[in-house]
């Protein structure tokens, strides 16, 4: 029998054969045909496997081929002169957060690894520890920026601070509408937390500008939130809708921002409620009832009655 003809058969009974393929969403999934795994486990299974002869009869490969096994050339791996070897994985039907919690709590249990034997988590899971601290930084300094501009803006701690608690309660909120929506937690929905702190900051700004012109009274605190309402449910709501199709996965790629726009639309949700009520009513609680002329007079502008 031909060598060659001997070795297909063998490539086709232990490593399978394509033969078709189908189709999994955008993917083609091939289908490979091969022999049962008890039928190829053991040397002695080899050497039995059935060849068929150019004339049809069938005969066990043990009859032309000797077979001999080899061991392969160990290959030592070192990482920082201490030996590694590399474990890898692929993650189907589930986040990668969850999936690294319960590896974790699998291993840190007793008797898993020995306790001279050290491991870490590499891979794309290394990546995104380092980008959440990336953007952990970025989230600090966008909340220290928004504190000193509303500072400088207003030249009062405790305007500044009222209308700093606005966001901040609004990015609670994003945790609230991510663990609603079971989305995961991950690097856009991160970006979608960062940019809350600015959209929110600035709706809160229509209320105060009311705020700050009206003349000094006990019902100052509801006649902004009535006067600016209409304002400031246009811009949430008008963001909102731009965000939907986003947030609902409607169109090719949406998928991969879904995260992002779900944050930003739970926390101007949040917004609303944040900005006409609790705004009031931490105004109210830290008694600020005016601001200084030269603030007014910046905030009305260069065209603005002093």
């Amino acid at each position: 029998m031909d060598p060659e003809a001997v070795t297909k058969a063998l490539n086709d009974f232990l490593t399978g054969n394509v033969t078709t393929h189908i189709q999994q969403g955008p993917k083609l999934i091939g289908v490979r045909v091969w022999i049962p795994r008890n039928a190829r486990g053991t040397m002695r299974n080899i050497d039995d496997l059935l060849l068929r002869a150019p004339d049809g009869h069938l005969f066990p490969l043990k009859r032309v081929a000797t077979l001999t096994p080899l061991s392969g050339q160990p290959e030592i791996m070192r990482d920082d002169l201490k030996r590694m070897v590399a474990v890898t994985a692929r993650i189907s039907g589930r986040d990668l957060g969850s999936t690294v919690k319960e590896v974790k709590s699998k291993l840190a249990s007793s008797g898993v690894i020995p306790s001279n034997v050290l491991y870490t988590f590499g891979g794309l899971y290394e990546q995104q520890q380092i980008a959440f601290r990336g953007l952990t930084i970025i989230l600090i300094a966008a909340i220290v920026l928004v504190f000193l501009l509303l500072l400088f803006l207003y030249e009062s701690f405790r305007v500044a601070l009222a209308m700093l608690l606005i966001p901040l309660f609004a990015v609670a909120g994003v945790y609230l509408g991510l663990w609603i929506t079971r989305t995961e937690f991950n690097i856009t929905s991160r970006m979608g937390m960062t940019m809350i702190v600015g959209i929110v900051t600035e709706i809160a700004f229509f209320y105060y500008s009311e705020f700050s012109d009206l003349p000094a009274s006990d019902d100052r605190f509801i006649l902004a939130g009535i006067n600016r309402m209409r304002a400031i449910s246009m811009t949430t709501f008008a963001a909102i809708l731009a965000l939907l199709p986003l947030a609902l996965g409607i169109g090719q790629g949406s998928a991969m921002q879904q995260p992002l726009a779900i944050a930003i639309i739970a926390g101007l949700i949040f917004s609303l409620p944040l900005v006409l009520i609790v705004l009031p009513a931490l105004l109210a609680m830290f008694q600020v009832n005016a601001i200084p002329s030269i603030t007014r007079r910046k905030h009305r502008g260069v065209g603005g009655k002093i």
